[in-house]
């Protein structure tokens, strides 16, 4: 919500002084939330990481899974509940990068090409976003997390099903 409050002031205030002053707000403001958020997500993560080959082991192990499976429905709304927090997180910084083209986009008045992109290059080279431990959180890579669980799963699951 802070980014798009930032492009709508941009686009309504119009005044090139005053973009990069709210920028480095926004960006401040991004920095602070995922410094203080960090840790408590990647216990999320690492927590999701270790619940799913749990839980399709214990599919494989049980022997009524219908009775199993429905004891597992809370598990998987909450597992559900952390994807999308990351996922959103993930979206922060790739609305950080579309800034740029925005501001590129907008006209601040004749002469003001040269503000205008230097405005640009500031915003682009300030890489804003949500970061995890000094790491820039994007969509890219929670899909890859995501992956990486469900790899760990099926391979923990075909493991258990050979005994």
């Amino acid at each position: 919500i802070m980014v798009d409050a930032f492009c709508c002031d941009v686009v309504c205030q119009m005044q090139p002084a005053e973009v990069v002053v709210m920028w480095n707000r926004t960006q401040a403001v991004l920095r602070q939330a995922s410094t203080s958020v960090g840790t408590c997500l990647l216990t999320l993560c690492t927590t999701l990481a270790c619940l799913i080959p749990i839980l399709f082991a214990g599919v494989a192990w049980e022997g009524e899974v219908a009775i199993f499976a429905l004891s597992l429905i809370p598990v998987f709304v909450v597992a559900c509940g952390v994807l999308y927090v990351l996922f959103l997180a993930g979206q922060v910084s790739e609305q950080c990068v579309r800034v740029p083209a925005l501001i590129n986009a907008l006209c601040f008045g004749p002469g003001s090409e040269r503000a205008r992109q230097d405005i640009v290059d500031y915003i682009t080279s300030s890489a804003a976003g949500f970061y995890v431990f000094g790491g820039r959180l994007t969509t890219a890579m929670v899909a890859k997390v995501i992956y990486v669980c469900f790899v760990a799963a099926l391979g923990t699951l075909r493991g258990s099903l050979s005994f």
